[in-house]
């Protein structure tokens, strides 16, 4: 099966979606964990509760995730990520370095 590559750029961008909003979210799988642990033992708690909170987390994700990518934190985690990335700092010390001189 073939597809076009606007179709592949979207299915990536939706991924992307949901593994920004796994990431920021990730440790409330041990929540989920443990609610569908307890809910083994308690007879009260019903062990589906597990399944539908992960389902909702599942949808939670994909929605964080649009909404960092929607109001520009991916461009302040990249950010982030260049201020300690020795080549980015080498580059912009360079660049800075060109500037000055030709001022």
């Amino acid at each position: 099966m073939k597809l076009k590559f606007k179709t592949k750029y979207r299915i990536m961008l939706h991924k992307s979606y949901f593994d920004t909003g796994l990431g920021i979210t990730n440790y409330f799988k041990y929540f989920i964990v443990l609610v569908g642990l307890a809910s083994i033992e308690l007879e009260w708690l019903k062990p589906g509760i597990a399944f539908l909170l992960a389902f909702l987390w599942g949808i939670a994700c994909y929605l964080i995730g649009r909404w960092w990518y929607k109001y520009g934190w991916i461009y302040a985690q990249a950010e982030v990520g260049n201020q300690f990335n020795l080549f980015q700092k080498e580059v912009r010390k360079k660049l800075r370095n060109s500037v000055n001189r030709k001022t």
